[in-house]
């Protein structure tokens, strides 16, 4: 992946001509959203403090982490025996009143790094991010926990301004061997306020507002199906009402009339007998 190898290799040119340079955000291609409210991912020293001379022997590397302010620049990471500060941040109150050391990484070979092209791969992108970046304040149970033990590295400050150090150690004497300049102040993000959110739909996403739309739309669909149940349940009622009328005129049909009584002329009618018919019955009866 030619672009990722591009710029791997403009990060890598800012710290790779001298000590005397400052670590660096991550590349928006490793880490998008960066700095975030608590976190800050940064970019190791790869190939840094051996480019000039082999190192020999075990190396690490500490980082750093400093609240900005006035004298910040002149802050030593050392003492006066060039032996590393231990200070952690519950102690220097988060970098308040002096650098903490959030992390410490071995110093890895460049020829030992893992390869770019198979950033795409899923199973491996979490070991090269690793080998690439370091983050601040990802660690968000250590102050927390009475029985933490290890380098506590927790979140950061929102809208706040650290810088940032990376100083390299010689483990077999335990001396700071080189360094880095501070960084320049890089500032966490501000937690921005709920009344201040856009909620104008032209920003939200495509999803969001099919969504938005299907759920709006729901109360109408069944509002009109509850109005059609009712109809159709009206209908079935007239319905009924229509077949038990027809039964009751057939009933009144079928009854015999009673003895004594009569009435040719209904009973013709009834019967369905044509009018000249009972005419005609009804003249031989007088003669």
């Amino acid at each position: 992946m030619p672009s990722l190898w591009a710029l791997l290799a403009l990060g890598c040119l800012r710290l790779c001509l001298g000590v005397n340079l400052q670590p660096q955000l991550a590349s928006v291609t490793f880490a998008t959203n960066n700095p975030t409210l608590s976190t800050v991912a940064l970019e190791k020293p790869l190939c840094m403090f051996d480019s000039m001379v082999a190192l020999n022997g075990t190396y690490e590397i500490y980082l750093y982490v400093l609240v900005d302010s006035a004298s910040s620049r002149n802050t030593s990471a050392q003492d006066s025996s060039r032996t590393p500060l231990s200070w952690t941040a519950q102690q220097t109150e988060g970098g308040r009143t002096g650098p903490y050391k959030a992390a410490v990484f071995h110093l890895t070979p460049c020829s030992d790094l893992p390869s770019l092209d198979a950033v795409g791969d899923v199973s491996q992108a979490p070991e090269i991010l690793n080998a690439y970046l370091v983050r601040v304040g990802a660690d968000g149970a250590c102050l927390s926990d009475p029985n933490f033990r290890g380098l506590c590295n927790p979140p950061l400050s929102a809208a706040t301004e650290y810088r940032f150090k990376y100083v390299l150690v010689n483990m077999s004497t335990g001396l700071v061997q080189d360094q880095t300049l501070w960084s320049d102040p890089i500032r966490t993000n501000r937690l921005t306020p709920y009344v201040a959110i856009d909620t104008w739909p032209g920003r939200r996403s495509g999803g969001m507002i099919v969504i938005t739309s299907i759920l709006g739309s729901l109360p109408f669909f069944l509002l009109l199906g509850f109005a059609g149940a009712v109809v159709l349940s009206l209908v079935d009622m007239g319905g009924s009402d229509g077949e038990t009328t027809h039964d009751s005129q057939i009933t009144q049909e079928a009854v015999p009339k009673s003895l004594g009584t009569s009435e040719p002329s209904y009973a013709a009618v009834n019967r369905g007998l044509p009018l000249d018919r009972a005419e005609v019955y009804a003249s031989k009866l007088q003669a």
